[in-house]
């Protein structure tokens, strides 16, 4: 069961000597306990396993003859996927693929009339800064001419962290975060205001660790590479 973010900061307090607020106030270390979570969130999100991914299946859409998706959410951070919401069915063979806004697939596209949403590929470019900023502007070329309902699967930020919050970091963070708030706590401490080394140095190894341990997700096949010129297909077998 996760463990709320209060508990961490209570065992800390017991490492700082510091069981009633005294010298550190709980803000002060709530607010570096989530800092923590933080860190450890943009570490996770590029292990590429989807520990954070949401996906919507009721906001996103593509109107018809519009070259911007409506309805992305406020804490989309990075995209996974997008696709049709109902797969072969209304929209057979319609496919969305990344792409910059100065990409020559994408600058092609834009010149397109709009197309039957079936049986194409459709680049979309995210742009804008994105959450925790504020949604992100989803472009897409060519535009359609008929209204597509989309899936989207995204990984958001974090968002709002308080005391009562559950821990949001897998793999049995605890002891990360528990150091984490102690050698930023103790900055305060230190004529330098540089965080503890003995204790950054214990977060920084089990940081480590943690992302070991979170990878792969699945052991039911052994993983694979895929060769340069392999692919569906060829004679390699898995890829």
């Amino acid at each position: 069961m996760a463990t709320p973010i209060s508990t961490i900061i209570a065992a800390a307090r017991v490492t700082l000597l510091e069981t009633t607020a005294r010298f550190w106030t709980d803000a002060e270390l709530l607010e570096i306990c989530v800092d923590g979570c933080k860190d450890l969130w943009k570490k996770i999100i590029d292990l590429g396993f989807d520990h954070f991914v949401t996906i919507d299946e009721t906001n996103v859409s593509m109107a018809a003859s519009t070259v911007a998706l409506s309805g992305v959410p406020a804490d989309l951070f990075r995209i996974r996927t997008i696709e049709p919401r109902t797969l072969n069915a209304s929209n057979p063979g319609l496919i969305f693929k990344p792409r910059s806004l100065t990409h020559p697939d994408f600058v092609q596209a834009k010149v397109l009339s709009a197309v039957e949403p079936r049986t194409r590929v459709i680049y979309y470019a995210v742009v804008n800064a994105g959450a925790p900023v504020g949604a992100p502007s989803i472009r897409c070329a060519p535009t359609v001419s008929a209204a597509v309902p989309l899936a989207v699967a995204y990984i958001p930020v974090l968002g709002t962290l308080t005391a009562v919050s559950n821990n949001p970091i897998p793999g049995e963070s605890d002891k990360a975060l528990k150091h984490y708030t102690i050698a930023f706590a103790r900055a305060k401490q230190r004529a330098d205001r540089a965080p503890d080394p003995e204790h950054i140095s214990i977060y920084a190894t089990e940081a480590r660790n943690l992302l070991i341990a979170l990878t792969p997700r699945s052991e039911q096949e052994p993983e694979t590479v895929v060769g340069l010129f392999e692919g569906p297909g060829s004679a390699s077998g898995d890829y």
